[in-house]
């Protein structure tokens, strides 16, 4: 029987970012065989930050983790936000992402290679995934507008992307 595709969203986080992980991180996706189809750099708002994470809302680790999405800890006030799309897409990048904590994550994982504790307790994964498929759809929706995406996540077809007209 044939997987079904899928959307998900990769953040490469700002302690990514600022640890030039960026190639090594891509590299590793690129063992899934899926396919990018959007990329960007983005600079992460408050507002963007917060209703990202507002499933931790009520954790008391919520006002660091978002001092830390949007770049405060690090001085590298970006991520690079991508969407990955295939078979199985949740699972094959989730499994290579490691588990969420990175000292539990498998020490071959990119968080259990690349992550840490900080003396705070905040989890330095350098990069975050979508969970589900049901928050995959909502993730990509907040960070990437339809135009954005060269695939319709919907139906799995891919669209015509639009030319830019100069006026």
């Amino acid at each position: 029987m044939k997987s079904k595709n899928q959307a998900t969203l990769v953040l490469i986080k700002p302690d990514g970012l600022k640890k030039s992980l960026t190639g090594n991180i891509l590299t590793r996706l690129s063992e899934t065989k899926l396919e990018i189809v959007a990329a960007k750099i983005v600079c992460v708002s408050k507002e963007l930050a917060e209703e990202h994470y507002r499933h931790l809302k009520d954790k008391p680790f919520f006002g660091e983790l978002i001092h830390y999405i949007m770049g405060d800890l690090h001085n590298r006030k970006k991520v690079m936000a991508l969407v990955y799309w295939g078979p199985d897409a949740i699972t094959k990048v989730r499994q290579l992402a490691g588990s969420t904590n990175p000292e539990e994550a498998d020490p071959t994982s990119i968080r259990g290679s690349y992550g840490r504790i900080t003396t705070g307790g905040v989890y330095e994964n350098v990069i975050h995934v979508s969970s589900s498929e049901e928050e995959a759809n909502r993730e990509i929706g907040l960070w990437f507008s339809p135009e954005e995406i060269i695939v319709n996540v919907e139906s799995g077809s891919y669209k015509e992307p639009k030319p830019k007209i100069k006026k």
